[in-house]
C-alpha cells in the first residue's frame, strides 16, 4: 500500500468520526481536486478497503478500517514520542508524524511503544 493510499484511509477514518464522509470532504481537507480523490477511491475500492457510491458517501470496510486504524495509531504514538519525549512543537510533530507513520518499521514502532510506556 503506498503513502497516499494509507493517507485517504487515514483521512476517511477521521472524517468518518464526524459523520457521514463524502469526496468534496476529503478533498477540502488533503486539498486535492475532486478527480483526483475519485480516482484514488477507485484504487481503495479495487482492494476491498472501502466503499464508495459515485455521488454518495464514502465508507470503510472491516478490511479498510483494520488498516486506517492502524496508520493512526501509530501516528498518534510517533507525534507523542516527539513531543513528550523530544520536546518537539506539536505542529512540528505533528507534520513529521505523517511522513513518518508510512516508513518506519514494526519494530521501531514497537520500540517507541516500549520506550514511551517507561
Amino acid at each position: 500500500m503506498t503513502q497516499s493510499q494509507e493517507d485517504y484511509l487515514e483521512m476517511v477514518s477521521f472524517l468518518s468520526d464526524e459523520g457521514e464522509v463524502r469526496v468534496t470532504d476529503i478533498a477540502a481537507r488533503l486539498g486535492f481536486s475532486k478527480p483526483s480523490v475519485s480516482a484514488a477511491l477507485k484504487s481503495l475500492e479495487e482492494q476491498n478497503l472501502i466503499r464508495h457510491q459515485r455521488y454518495g458517501t464514502v465508507s470503510l470496510t472491516k478490511k479498510g478500517q483494520a488498516r486506517a486504524e492502524n496508520v493512526r495509531q501509530r501516528h498518534n504514538l510517533i507525534k507523542e514520542f516527539l513531543s513528550e519525549r523530544l520536546g518537539v512543537s506539536s505542529e512540528t510533530a505533528e507534520r513529521d508524524a505523517c511522513k513518518m507513520e508510512h516508513i518506519l518499521s514494526e519494530e521501531t514502532v514497537e520500540k517507541m511503544e516500549a520506550f514511551l510506556s517507561t
